[in-house]
């Protein structure tokens, strides 16, 4: 039998490698980033065209390479960060695999130009499909330009797997944001398609978060500094007030590098216990440093999880870290334990000496004695007459006459202010509604019963109604007497922005969008004030999970969230005009049975049915 495993060839071997590490354009985003940070790259600039399908391009300013080093960074498991096993555990880079350029270069054009801080002239490699087009000698600033062109012009179905240039380009903010937010001490420009995004200066942390997400920012965070021998924690979390339904602002960083951990997230959350209420989330931005070789972050290939080798210890400290921090800083209540002040003996009298009580006792006291009783009058102190007692008893009737009252007395009929079903009324055609735990409504048809559940049936009643004002463009909207003005991220601005039509289709009315927060003049009519912050950010969250990409998904889902946001929950009272006007406009729908997020809405139950449960 013919032998029948084979060496694969390098450019087959780099597409399957590109298959992990370059999943969008925001993964080749993150690997020229962090190539950059680890030439010691002071000035960093970002190029976007078309959300990265058309153009990335990373120029840095860092140490560049030679003609050697420049051709060799593109062969696979080529790197300068490790040379033996033993480095993985002492990483004081970000990459160290040597995969990055070898799998972008297999799936795209690379144009490289590149010059060390010694060198008069640079080089310029352009490599497309793994293929070495040329290299040339060339004149370039110091540093290293990589520009990345035609992503996945080689696999058209991952390219035909790619979202919208809208969550493209939300991804691969992201990804900035990650690596912006680890080094404050790096500048950091970011353009798309000839606009600038973003212009960090070098600065501290606090103002880089700031800068990122916005001057309103500066008043949510809550410093945090922890120093011990296993871990030295800096950094903030939000204060409570400010949680979010969206887990968007939730940061850590080890060494620098951006991780995820859910176990790290329960210490904070737990922290929190008792501040915010179940369903919303903390903000926080916390950095951790530790011993590299207590950790291992060749676990994953985005390299974004991370193994602790303590991680029990690493939990007790971050959250009693933060529950220090929220108490320090008067967020949360603590039990004051020092002296009060007002306690203190005042002034006037601290040289004085303590009087020794004295005891009075009158001799002369008979209890015995008959005195003159006297009893307040509005004149002053008088005589009480108790001589004129008969009269009281003036005017009073025979004994007879009191029994010839009793036949004339009158009783006045109780009202009756409740009943055991007060929640029943039957109306004109017969039929009865009937709220069952605050939760089901429950009336009768010809055949039978049906049981509702109010919520579902609500959302599905509000979700086509919404539906119907987007396509037609004929919400109806009340003005507010005062503006009102929300505050929001520059992503989340720019996500609020492609919305705004829709949204006014539904009855908001917008007066001015800012940098970072925007201007309510309106809301629609079952919208009160005080929800209309809640509801977009719960917008914003639906949104940036489930990233739509067609316009009628985009309507579809904001229905979705507004009717998911403003049904009346499992709970409430309705009374008796509320459940018959539910029922009615339930079975108006066109899809009547299920809810927007396929879920029934009503069962039913026949008389022969209920019948055989008395069998």
């Amino acid at each position: 039998m013919a032998d029948i495993i084979k060496l694969l060839p390098d450019h087959v071997a780099n597409q399957i490698a590109a298959g992990e590490v370059v999943q969008r354009p925001a993964s080749v985003v993150k690997e020229l980033l962090e190539n950059a940070i680890d030439a010691g790259s002071t000035h960093i600039k970002l190029i976007i065209k078309d959300a990265g399908k058309t153009l990335i391009q990373v120029i840095d300013n860092g140490m560049g390479m030679s003609a050697t080093d420049a051709r060799l960074s593109f062969e696979r498991h080529a790197t300068s960060k490790i040379q033996t096993a033993e480095d993985l555990f002492k990483l004081n880079t970000k990459g160290f695999r040597g995969e990055a350029l070898a799998s972008i270069a297999a799936i795209a054009h690379v144009e490289m130009n590149t010059r060390e801080e010694t060198n008069d002239v640079g080089t310029k490699l352009i490599i497309e499909g793994s293929k070495v087009v040329s290299q040339e000698v060339t004149v370039t600033p110091k540093g290293t330009s990589v520009a990345v062109k035609n992503l996945f012009y080689n696999i058209p179905a991952r390219r035909n797997f790619l979202k919208s240039d809208n969550v493209e380009l939300r991804h691969i903010t992201d990804e900035f944001h990650r690596v912006a937010m680890a080094h404050p001490n790096v500048h950091f420009d970011f353009y798309n398609n000839g606009s600038e995004i973003f212009n960090l200066p070098v600065s501290n942390l606090r103002q880089r978060v700031v800068n990122i997400f916005g001057g309103k920012t500066n008043e949510k965070l809550v410093p945090i500094s922890e120093n011990t021998e296993v871990v030295n924690i800096n950094g903030f979390v939000c204060k409570p007030e400010f949680s979010k339904k969206t887990r968007g602002e939730q940061f850590f960083f080890v060494n620098n590098r951006f991780i995820k951990s859910s176990y790290l997230h329960h210490a904070v959350s737990a922290a929190f216990e008792g501040l915010i209420n179940d369903n919303v989330h903390p903000g926080y931005f916390l950095y951790f440093e530790v011993n590299p070789s207590s950790i291992d972050i060749n676990i994953h290939p985005t390299k974004t999880e991370i193994k602790f080798d303590d991680e029990h210890t690493l939990y007790a400290i971050l959250r009693s870290s933060v529950k220090h921090s929220l108490g320090q800083f008067n967020v949360a209540p603590v039990l004051d334990f020092e002296r009060d002040s007002n306690l203190d003996t005042p002034y006037s009298y601290k040289n004085k000496q303590a009087g020794v009580p004295a005891i009075e006792v009158d001799a002369g006291f008979n209890p015995f004695k008959e005195e003159t009783k006297k009893s307040f009058s509005s004149s002053g102190f008088k005589k009480d007459k108790t001589a004129n007692w008969e009269s009281l008893y003036v005017g009073l009737e025979s004994k007879s006459n009191f029994e010839n009252d009793f036949s004339t007395v009158q009783f006045e009929s109780e009202e009756v202010t409740g009943s055991f079903f007060e929640d029943e009324k039957t109306g004109t055609d017969g039929a009865i509604t009937y709220q069952l735990h605050r939760k089901y409504i429950v009336t009768t048809i010809k055949s039978g019963l049906v049981i509702i559940d109010q919520y579902r049936a609500h959302q599905r009643v509000l979700y086509e109604q919404f539906l119907k004002n987007i396509t037609v463009k004929e919400g109806v909207s009340q003005q507010l007497l005062f503006p009102l003005t929300l505050t929001f991220s520059k992503a989340e601005m720019q996500l609020l922005g492609e919305l705004k039509e829709s949204l006014e289709s539904t009855g908001f009315a917008f007066s001015g969008f800012k940098e970072d927060s925007v201007e309510i003049t309106g809301v629609p009519v079952n919208v009160t004030e005080s929800e209309a912050g809640i509801l977009l950010d719960q917008l914003l969250s639906d949104f940036q999970q489930e990233v739509p990409d067609s316009g009628f998904s985009q309507t579809d889902l904001l229905a979705k969230t507004l009717s998911k946001t403003l049904a009346i929950r499992s709970g409430e009272k309705l009374d008796v005009n509320s459940q018959e006007a539910l029922v009615n406009n339930l079975f108006a729908c066109k899809e009547p049975a299920i809810s927007p997020f396929n879920k029934q809405t009503y069962i039913t139950m026949a008389v022969n049915e209920i019948d055989n449960k008395f069998l």
